[in-house]
């Protein structure tokens, strides 16, 4: 058994031992010494940019950038004294002499990496002449703004999107003064590969990148009487909107926000759930009528991530047949309202307004997608905001979120199985289908219906499941840089007819699945993802119904409504089609 290696050294007179490779930053942190950062990211590589982590090693004439220095046996370091305070200053002042100082109108006001630093070094005057690019705002995608004139040239946003998700959409441009983040060609971003996953704006420490913002579009909606405006939220912002009010990381907060979007005004408040067991019983129909019956071609591939569609369609166009027809929950749910709802209810679907609560900003791009998202005969889903956008509803309405009571959601599309709530984690869409796939091939129900093997941050899980003596191979991705490794492995089967490596491959674009989304609260670390996630088991694991089958309201949609899994109207309201758009990118 290998043995690890430690370094002992001082940290401002403190004794810390740690594994040799260990950086003095993280280092300094195991002794609850907080060094300054800017331009580093917990889930990225140390770039060294901005040099604001500098620290003094004993004997040392150089001062080192704690983010990417490892701590070596016997240093004696310094992380503050008047020198580094200062030159941390001059870094500060150098840095906001080439950024704007339009904070109050800024999409990151008072969640700016930046503007926190500067705070806390009581920065209040320019010492040097301010500088500023004129460089335009790029709006072109509709779901993310990039204003390079904001940007400080840290890094993080080029890091996440081509080494974590493999897109390759921005890049530096220029050099020198000059350098600036565009797309390669100094082209639109929605003419880039981007897929519109929103990682980059999760990862900017300012308002370089963010979300487009729709919350006044959904303020009017709300005031105005013609409107019937319906609301529903993904599993994963329950977990990760209390961030936002000072609740733990992961704390559950669906019934409170149930509430709180009556509040708000909503006449009717869904979950997003209750579409996540219709996508289960869809496309858990759909794997079995392929794998059992030998109707379609194998792997059958998840497809409910707008992020992860859009990928698939630029660079796997040859491999859509493999893709699940089936749409992502909260289409099903906004088809559902204009149709089902509505004729329940006799209201007028031409009146009713649905606002989908997503932890993703490329829901913004998806409701407008194509015209198979428009089932109902109107746009299904209106509007999708993001998690961050929520948040600042929330703060404009004025309402005490913490005081609020516990209430319940519109049943009708709104009641939900364990099953449902577990997609917001990566691995929890393929453990709900197999619960589902067994029962409709086995007619039998689980005794235990935790796959814990599919579970947890590996970006590649690889695994088999037995079904009454019949192996079923399947593969959990996320991240898209993960989806590349499993996507290849499988045309590479398919080109060369090789024994297929899986049959089933659930897919998320962002790391960690929607937990970990574009439009997710900031600095997300991977135990924070951890946290989110185990907020969604716990909650599978107290529900009633843990299976999507055994949801009440679905049978009964079923029943009344849509007849069976993959029947003409349900193909005609909760399926799609896709379309290869290759990018010829090498």
């Amino acid at each position: 058994m290998s043995t690890v290696t430690m370094v002992k050294a001082l940290i401002n007179g403190i004794e810390v031992k740690v594994p040799a490779g260990t950086t003095i930053l993280d280092a300094a942190r195991s002794v609850q010494v907080n060094i300054p950062t800017l331009c580093k990211h917990p889930d990225l590589a140390a770039s060294a940019g901005c040099g604001i982590c500098i620290v003094k090693a004993k004997n040392n004439r150089k001062m080192l950038r704690a983010c990417c220095t490892p701590l070596e046996e016997g240093m004696d370091i310094t992380t503050h004294d008047p020198e580094i305070v200062q030159t941390r200053r001059t870094v500060l002042e150098l840095i906001m002499a080439n950024h704007p100082t339009e904070c109050l109108t800024c999409g990151r006001n008072r969640d700016c990496e930046l503007q926190k630093i500067a705070a806390d070094f009581g920065i209040r005057e320019d010492l040097y002449e301010r500088v500023l690019p004129d460089l335009p705002i790029d709006r072109s995608t509709g779901t993310i703004v990039m204003e390079p004139k904001k940007c400080i040239k840290c890094g993080r946003c080029i890091d996440v999107c081509q080494n974590v998700q493999d897109v390759w959409a921005l890049s530096f441009i220029d050099r020198g003064f000059k350098t600036r983040i565009s797309p390669a060609g100094d082209i639109k971003l929605a003419e880039s590969p981007c897929v519109r996953c929103g990682q980059c704006s999760a990862h900017c420490p300012t308002g370089a990148i963010f979300e487009n913002d729709e919350t006044q579009k959904v303020w009017s909606l709300l005031q105005d009487p013609d409107k019937h405006c319906v609301v529903q939220i993904a599993p994963a912002v329950r977990v990760a909107v209390g961030e936002g009010f000072g609740y733990p990381v992961g704390t559950n907060l669906t019934k409170k926000l149930y509430s709180l979007l009556r509040r708000l005004g909503f006449k009717a408040v869904f979950d997003t759930n209750f579409g996540a067991d219709l996508t289960i019983m869809e496309e858990g129909t759909e794997f079995v009528e392929r794998f059992v019956n030998k109707n379609g071609p194998l792997p059958l591939i998840t497809s409910c991530c707008p992020a992860w569609v859009d990928y698939l369609e630029k660079y796997y166009g040859d491999m859509i047949s493999l893709f699940s027809s089936t749409k992502s929950p909260h289409e099903m749910v906004g088809a559902l309202t204009k149709t089902y709802y509505a004729q329940k209810n006799n209201i007028d679907p031409a009146k009713i307004k649905v606002v989908s609560i997503m932890p993703c900003t490329a829901k913004k791009y998806e409701i407008l997608r194509s015209e198979e998202m428009a089932s109902s005969g109107y746009q299904d889903v209106d509007v999708s905001l993001t998690t961050r956008e929520l948040i600042r509803m929330i703060k404009q309405a004025g309402v005490d979120f913490k005081q609020l009571p516990d209430e319940d959601a519109d049943l009708m599309l709104g009641d939900y199985a364990g099953a449902g709530t577990i997609f917001g984690a990566t691995g929890g869409v393929m453990e709900a289908a197999l619960r589902t796939a067994y029962f409709v091939i086995t007619g039998e129900g689980l005794k235990d219906v935790n796959f814990t093997n599919v579970r947890g941050l590996q970006g590649v899980k690889e695994t088999s499941v037995d079904i009454k003596g019949t192996e079923v191979k399947i593969a959990v991705a996320h991240g898209l840089k993960n989806v590349k490794f499993v996507m290849d492995k499988v045309r590479d089967a398919i080109l060369n007819n090789k024994p297929l490596p899986y049959h089933y491959i659930e897919v998320m674009a962002c790391p960690g699945g929607c937990v970990g989304g574009g439009g997710q609260p900031y600095m997300v670390t991977d135990d924070i993802r951890k946290q989110r996630a185990k907020g969604l088991y716990d909650e599978d694991a107290g529900l009633p119904h843990r299976c999507a089958h055994e949801n009440p309201h679905v049978q009964e949609l079923y029943r009344n409504f849509l007849e069976k899994p993959l029947s003409h109207k349900s193909h005609q309201l909760l399926h799609t089609k896709y379309t290869a758009r290759p990018l010829y990118i090498k």
